[in-house]
């Protein structure tokens, strides 16, 4: 499958691949994270993240994912099932030479199951907006695989409030539909 013709791009804010561009292709359900909510996220985290796990869990664009990356990560694991975007993602691994940046096509939460136990410093989580029966499974699979004192992150369209997971919010921004979410394990 190829991708489609880019509709729009976003950039990369920070790190060695600050003001980097990257391709929106028109795909259903796709939506980067707006530069202000990453700012604002990378803001919280910390502009450092040298030495770093992550694992983008729904990567589309691979903005967050490649943020990080960008940012120091040490291992940045993009996950994706749409396969023009798996291309894409590839081709953005290439041209930035990051070779801390591994493409996996597959199931995000597959994926996150697959993690051991507790061995991510930065799990994000930025499913479909359409697809809110993944954000439960996506965040128990989360959390079994951030690391003590690491942090999830979670964009949704509505407000995330505690529950019995065993997460609890340190951070939270509105902007626009944009719900964004920094959780911890409690």
């Amino acid at each position: 499958m190829t991708v489609k013709k880019p509709v729009g791009e976003v950039r990369i804010i920070g790190g060695q691949w600050k003001r980097t561009r990257l391709a929106v292709p028109d795909r259903p359900g796709l939506r980067p994270t707006p530069d202000r909510v990453r700012e604002t996220l990378f803001n919280w985290l910390g502009q450092d993240l040298t030495g770093w796990h992550c694992v983008d869990a729904f990567a589309g664009t691979g903005a967050l994912g490649l943020e990080a990356a960008s940012r120091g990560a040490a291992q940045v694991l993009l996950v994706e099932q749409d396969p023009g975007l798996v291309a894409q993602l590839q081709s953005h691994q290439r041209r930035l030479k990051a070779d801390a940046v591994r493409v996996q096509r597959g199931d995000g939460i597959a994926a996150l199951r697959q993690c051991a136990p507790r061995s991510q410093h930065l799990v994000l989580l930025d499913p479909p907006f359409g697809a809110a029966q993944l954000f439960a499974p996506a965040l128990q699979a989360a959390r079994h695989a951030v690391a003590e004192g690491g942090f999830i992150y979670l964009e949704a369209p509505a407000a995330w409030s505690a529950d019995d997971s065993g997460l609890v919010l340190h951070r939270h921004l509105k902007a626009g539909t944009v719900h964004a979410h920094l959780l911890q394990v409690q």
